[in-house]
């Protein structure tokens, strides 16, 4: 049974596959949490833990200021200047 203390709070979490497995982390949160696992259930669970463990460790500090609408993702292609290099990366086609 919920205790009074107990809060519900609604994030969104965003998936990425990777060649070793999933990585899924919350949007709306101060800090970096994540959570990987084989299988995108997996990394919701561990990233829902974590999210879970911060909020509880770091109270409301661990909350962003305004609550995350909607999320989207875009595919970019972007020039980066290496300073450790003289060469950058070539220009997209």
């Amino acid at each position: 049974m919920d205790s009074e203390q107990d809060r519900i709070v609604s994030l969104k979490i965003v998936v990425e596959k990777h060649d070793d497995g999933y990585v899924a982390y919350p949007l709306g949160l101060n800090g970096v949490v994540v959570g990987q696992g084989d299988s995108v259930e997996e990394a919701l669970s561990a990233a829902r833990s974590a999210a879970a463990a911060h909020i509880a460790t770091f109270g409301a500090e661990a909350l962003a200021d305004t609550e995350v609408e909607d999320a989207v993702v875009c595919s970019e292609t972007i020039r980066i200047a290496c300073p450790d290099s003289p060469e950058t990366l070539p220009r997209p086609a």
